[in-house]
């Protein structure tokens, strides 16, 4: 029996260094030599090795207190940054229970029979051990760890990229509000012009100078302002309720006060394009993904080898409770079983097909997330860069409607020109106003979403390696960026 034992187990240790399946490679995706919107561009400098691109808490490169309380508030009560942090512990959970399966399953089966024979009682006690083990011949187990392993990162990466989402959401909406705060501010000074214009048309009116229809104007064009300020208060009120939301708060309990952006967006280091595959949680997710569909190849591989049982019984049978754990009552069972498919008429074979086809599948995604990725922050470029000069004109059409106002209200005041003139430049410089405003607002905009595209400050380094998957799967505390990445 002794001889029985060392056969598989010494067939176990010389195989124990098998894998079966293809060996993992990271897919080759095109970079570019340089980002297209950068040629040319004065605002928007490539980093260079002592620049300080964003990290951790990049929206404190604003510089606004009030979006730093609320983006601090996101981790701690954004109920889909905790859905994924649970759906990222219930996955390296996963990577525990598969581990578990490089050691045996050990059990007991205690059990009391009574039988009766001629009318005499005859009684059997049992307390066996059981225990059952499956060398990992041709390393099926190994390959299952390594798909959990990379299937927690990919959960791991997309927590990271579900809590850049939603910080870089916080921020846009805030400066919405913001954007909003000035809009009314522009027109409650607007309105206090339209009052003044009409009590002086009235008076004008009084006079005999000025037409009855200049004074209809003059309400209508008071109203319409009232009106535009009221729709301005409903859509601030409703970013407000999506900023509570966001930071996991009833929208009663959050009150933003007036709000203004300083100014400009910052200068943001971009860094050399070959980083962006390094610095994207989705990128990271994607690349983590194909190495799971790759594991998945050797898994149906598999299927084609034999699996090797041991198992042992151990324990103490006996007639009577007293002379159980005697050393006469002692017994035990053991040996191994050998399983095999020989026929399955092609099933295996569709299985690796399948699985290469998910893995093939995968790749390309995973290309066209890269693909994706660069066109965003070409586009965040170009919108930047383009931002900035339609700002420069715009301000330049404000002063110019500013003047022309003046010149307008002298005319109407010396009886020279038309109500009718002085609300057509009116509105105009509204117009302009406004439309600078909103300017501001969309380059600050554009500044979140580059800096989103650009991963936020992440780093795939951060990914959580096996080991820390392994140590760490029953403490609920620990973060899935407790310690370098590890793709093997």
């Amino acid at each position: 029996m002794t001889r029985l034992w060392k056969i598989p187990v010494l067939v176990s240790l010389l195989c124990s260094g098998c894998t079966i399946g293809p060996r993992y490679q990271r897919p080759v995706a095109q970079t570019p030599a340089a980002l297209k919107e950068m040629a040319g561009n004065d605002q928007w400098k490539m980093a260079a090795p002592g620049d300080s691109l964003p990290k951790g808490k990049w929206w404190e490169i604003f510089g606004d207190p009030e979006l730093n309380r609320l983006e601090e508030l996101v981790n701690i009560n954004n109920q889909n940054v905790k859905v994924a942090e649970a759906q990222f512990r219930q996955a390296r959970a996963t990577v525990l229970a598969n581990h578990a399966n490089y050691y045996p399953t050990i059990g007991s089966n205690p059990s009391i029979s009574q039988s009766y024979v001629e009318k005499k009682a005859n009684h059997s006690f049992s307390l066996p051990a059981v225990a059952t083990w499956e060398p990992d011949l041709w390393g099926r187990v190994r390959t299952t760890v390594q798909s959990a392993v990379s299937s927690a990162q990919v959960s791991a990466a997309d927590l990271e990229n579900i809590r850049l989402s939603q910080q870089a959401l916080l921020a846009t909406d805030y400066f919405l509000l913001a954007a909003q705060d000035m809009q009314l501010k522009v027109l409650s000074g607007t309105i206090e012009t339209y009052e003044k214009n009409l009590q002086l048309t009235v008076n004008r009116h009084a006079g005999g100078v000025a037409s009855r229809s200049d004074i209809t104007l003059a309400q209508t064009q008071l109203a319409a302002a009232k009106a535009q300020s009221a729709e301005m208060r409903i859509a601030r009120a409703q970013d407000e309720h999506a900023i509570a939301m966001l930071t996991g708060q009833q929208p009663a309990s959050l009150e933003i006060g007036v709000s203004t952006i300083g100014g400009p967006p910052p200068p943001i280091p971009v860094g050399v394009p070959s980083q962006l595959l390094e610095r994207r949680p989705d990128i990271a997710a994607s690349e983590r993904q194909v190495a799971t569909a790759n594991s998945n190849i050797g898994l149906a591989e598999t299927a084609y080898y034999p699996t090797l049982t041991l198992s042992a019984s151990p324990g103490f049978i006996s007639s009577s409770l007293v002379n159980l754990f005697t050393y006469a009552s002692r017994s035990w069972s053991a040996g191994p079983s050998l399983s095999q498919t020989l026929f399955d008429f092609g099933r295996r074979g569709a299985a690796v097909e399948g699985a290469q086809a998910a893995y093939d599948a995968t790749v390309a995604s995973y290309r066209q997330t890269v693909l994706s990725a660069f066109q965003e922050v070409e586009d965040d470029l170009a919108d930047l860069r383009y931002l900035a000069e339609e700002a420069v004109r715009e301000q330049e059409a404000v002063v110019a409607a500013q003047e022309a106002l003046g010149l307008e209200m002298d005319r109407y005041r010396a009886g020279t020109d038309s109500y009718l003139n002085v609300i057509t430049t009116q509105i105009i410089l509204l117009g302009d106003e406004q439309t600078a405003i909103t300017i501001l607002q969309r380059r600050m905009s554009a500044a979140v979403d580059l800096i989103k595209a650009l991963g936020g400050g992440w780093d795939a380094s951060t990914l959580p390696s096996v080991n820390v998957l392994r140590s760490s799967a029953l403490d609920p505390k620990s973060t899935p960026n407790a310690a370098p990445a590890s793709s093997k």
